[in-house]
């Protein structure tokens, strides 16, 4: 086979076909992504015991208190914020692999406080240390977590009744149950491989190939492998001469770092991909996704669905639902478009809050004896949430990825999530000062206004990104980033030749800048 027919082979294989030829990356992305499922776990699992009766014969002053239960709830979302905007450094400190077993540490304790409280002052703490982890791990799997913690809930719910025999483990159990995941993620960590560019940066370039070699499944001295390694450090050296042109007197990490978020407010074009990118997070958020997961149980209770169980059972709908819409979103997003998705997603979304706030407003006071219109109203509501998952449920993380040049990607997308990560926080608590009544028609047409901004957002503000290249995301925004870091990047690779023809190169070695602490990568003439 020649070198050309092997690259082939072991990399060009996309979706299904990759996936079966190549199980171990498989292996670690699935594995990888428990993190997010940690998220959506303590996210979802909070609604179901929120209304478990014993829960509320434990807790009496937070049980009676819509306030403090709002509180509760979105102080796990407080401590993602912080965790977030903490992984960074982290990660590039102690390796993507430690920084993972790190949060799944705390996360262990924030479960085990959660699971093992006997007042309020400890629930609080142990989500909010349940939340600085999962602000590091989150964002992948997150609606099967979800729908893992609404059946949990349902299945739990009636041990020892649902009545004032019910017994503490009813909420203790899915609580505790969060330490599962946690366990095997932590545990797999010890067999995670390091990542090849960490291991690069600190001169572990014999671990780093041998990573790459059991990764992609190949010999030793494959040219893939050595194309790869040399991928890679083009992107180190391209990283540091980038940062060199464009922050001349940045000196430490933490200077460079300081600079690059200055650069999102400071240069025009970028400001402008930042407003998008977070103009979108506080969309999503106030289109009511979380609030319903939050209280599902609650809405469902009001529009007179008697019985926890019945509660849980419609709620767990809710999961399933979430969980199955995002799958068409991942698997046809770069077929349909971006604006397209979120369009027809604002559209459906608008008109089953708009249904769902009218059927309120004209039965609130009679659900008894209307039934159907209940049912109708629990429809409708679980429409909404599929058309969330494909469309505003996945884009809201794909668009800020996609707009910002590299130099300042990781720092514009961090940002992007904090603010997620904050309107989550602030639409917990408002609607926390209502939750007990949280079913009021007012509620609906509040997210009702958010949906319909959503469309017109998306048509006269937000560009299309499908498949718009880096150096042509410029002429959207202005600016001349993305082209010149197009340029730089192909200068590095033609100064080795770096060519699927020759796969020559020259030798690569570290240097240490005399006025920086930065370690750089320089390639030799």
């Amino acid at each position: 086979m020649s070198s050309n027919e092997e690259i082939g082979s072991s990399h060009d294989d996309a979706g299904y076909r990759g996936i079966i030829k190549q199980p171990y990356i498989f292996f670690l992305a699935f594995f990888s992504s428990i993190g997010g499922m940690l998220f959506g776990y303590d996210q979802g699992v909070i609604s179901g015991v929120l209304v478990m009766n014993n829960f509320g014969k434990q807790f009496p002053v937070l049980a009676a208190n819509a306030t403090l239960q709002g509180w509760m709830v979105s102080i796990l979302t407080l401590g993602a914020m912080i965790g977030a905007l903490a992984n960074g450094p982290i990660a590039d400190r102690l390796s993507r692999r430690w920084s993972i077993l790190l949060a799944n540490s705390i996360f262990l304790v924030g479960s085990i406080i959660q699971a093992a409280s006997v007042n309020t002052a400890m629930l609080f703490i142990g989500r909010f240390i349940a939340g600085l982890a999962i602000g590091q791990l989150s964002m992948a799997s997150i609606t099967l977590g979800i729908m893992v913690a609404f059946w949990l809930d349902y299945g739990t719910t009636n041990i020892g009744g649902t009545g004032d025999g019910q017994s503490p483990i009813a909420w203790r159990l899915p609580l505790a149950l969060q330490c599962v995941p946690s366990l095997i993620l932590a545990s797999g960590t010890f067999f995670l491989p390091y990542s090849p560019r960490w291991l690069l940066m600190k001169d572990r370039e014999e671990e780093a190939r041998a990573t790459l070699v059991r990764i992609r499944q190949v010999s030793e001295n494959s040219p893939c492998i050595e194309s790869e390694l040399l991928e890679i450090k083009a992107a180190a050296i391209f990283d540091n001469e980038t940062s060199d042109l464009l922050y001349p007197n940045a000196n430490t990490n933490i200077q460079l770092t300081i600079e690059r978020y200055k650069a999102l407010f400071t240069v025009g074009h970028l400001r402008r991909r930042l407003v998008i990118a977070c103009t979108m997070q506080v969309i999503q958020q106030f289109t009511g996704i979380n609030a319903i997961i939050y209280y599902a149980p609650q809405i469902f209770r009001n529009i007179g669905l008697s019985g926890n169980s019945v509660d849980l059972l419609a709620t767990g709908v809710i999961g399933v639902v979430n969980f199955l819409s995002t799958i068409p979103a991942i698997m046809y997003m770069d077929r349909w478009g971006r604006r397209k998705v979120l369009i027809i997603g604002g559209i459906g979304m608008g008109i089953s809050q708009l249904i769902v706030g009218t059927i309120y407003a004209v039965y609130k006071d009679s659900w008894a004896s209307h039934k159907s219109a209940g049912w109708a109203a629990a429809s409708f509501v679980w429409i909404y949430i599929a058309n969330f998952a494909f469309s505003i449920g996945c884009t809201n993380w794909i668009i800020p990825s996609e707009i910002f040049s590299p130099g300042v990607r990781a720092q514009g997308v961090g940002i992007a999530i904090g603010v997620n990560w904050l309107s989550n926080f602030v639409v917990a608590l408002i609607i926390s000062q209502n939750a007990s009544k949280y079913s009021t028609f007012g509620t609906f047409y509040f997210f009702l206004a958010f949906c319909i901004g959503l469309i017109f957002w998306t048509f006269f503000m937000l560009p299309e990104t499908k498949g718009v290249g880096i150096e042509e995301m410029d002429k959207l925004f202005g600016g001349n980033q993305g082209e010149a870091d197009i340029n730089r990047m192909r200068d590095i690779r033609e100064g080795w030749d770096l060519t699927l023809e020759t796969w020559k190169f020259r030798k690569i070695f570290i240097l240490r800048c005399p006025k920086s602490k930065r370690c750089r990568w320089v390639h030799s003439k």
